[in-house]
């Protein structure tokens, strides 16, 4: 939404009828169930990845009690410790802070990649076009496990390298959504206007072209943090993370050889990823819902 200049300027019938549609946009995403549960199941994840360490404030790593302690066993460690002695709990809270953290920072690289790839694509067409689809098809062509498995085995795996490497994988996604996005909105009379006026390309991108084409990205990068918690649990599960870091995936590869007899082991970790996963995926849904136009038009 355009806002005016100055402080006294009036609204123009295009900024209140931006702001109509934003309120519309917003009030349809609050009143869609299945988007306010799966919000407030990220917020509480959220929140108590955030007070970890003020509830935890020691290292989650360390031995605090004896080993197998079943949940609700001993209340002083309600989720029970596991094969070593160590506090489930105090794992879990600051496990997310890892997993959301990779997924946050994955989502956030990986948009910025592919939302420049795919807009100068979409914007510029021709050779530039042609040039960039190339480069977002070799991409696409690579499996994406099996080259972020390579990149954080041959740099240290840490969670920031976790987290850009895979942003290396999940930014074609975007590039060719932004890419559509982009060449339908070149087209339209007000960026035409906008090029009559002497506007740069930069300007016409960013201020008339970007607004319009961010809901479906918006609700592609819901997905994208989802995505990139599965794969670094994955990773975490296979052992390529930094071992002085605990983490969700970390937690299930340390619990499987006890399944048979610990199953809390893997199983709580598990459900905290699933449960994180499926509210992100809700999320993505109400988003969908509220941004669609034909939603919208109903």
């Amino acid at each position: 939404m355009r806002l005016p200049f100055f402080r006294n300027e009036p609204p123009t019938p295009y900024d209140m009828a931006a702001a109509n549609l934003s309120n519309r946009e917003l009030r349809l995403f609050l009143t869609n169930p299945n988007a306010v549960v799966g919000l407030g199941i990220l917020a509480s994840v959220a929140l108590l990845a955030l007070l970890a360490p003020a509830l935890y404030p020691g290292d989650p790593l360390s031995v605090v009690a004896e080993p197998f302690l079943w949940p609700g066993q001993d209340w002083a460690y309600p989720l029970g410790t596991d094969a070593l002695g160590r506090d489930v709990m105090a794992g879990a809270l600051h496990g997310a802070r890892i997993s959301l953290y990779v997924g946050l920072a994955a989502t956030i690289v990986g948009f910025g990649i592919g939302l420049l790839v795919g807009a100068s694509a979409g914007y510029f067409g021709g050779r530039t076009d042609a040039a960039l689809v190339k480069l977002i098809e070799v991409f696409q062509t690579l499996p994406n496990f099996v080259l972020v498995v390579v990149i954080v085995a041959v740099l240290e795996p840490t969670p920031t390298v976790v987290a850009v490497a895979i942003a290396i994988v999940s930014w074609p996604t975007i590039a060719r959504l932004a890419r559509a996005e982009f060449r339908s909105i070149r087209e339209r009379d007000y960026v035409t206007a906008a090029h009559s006026l002497g506007c740069g390309s930069i300007h016409i991108m960013g201020r008339e072209i970007l607004p319009n084409a961010l809901p479906p990205l918006i609700v592609t990068s819901s997905i994208m943090v989802a995505s990139a918690i599965l794969m670094e649990s994955g990773l975490s599960f296979m052992g390529l993370s930094d071992s002085n870091i605990i983490s969700w995936g970390s937690m299930i590869g340390a619990g499987r050889e006890f399944i048979r007899t610990a199953w809390y082991l893997t199983a709580l970790p598990g459900i905290a990823i699933v449960l994180t996963v499926l509210a992100l995926n809700m999320i993505g849904d109400g988003l969908n819902d509220a941004l669609n136009p034909r939603t919208q038009n109903d």
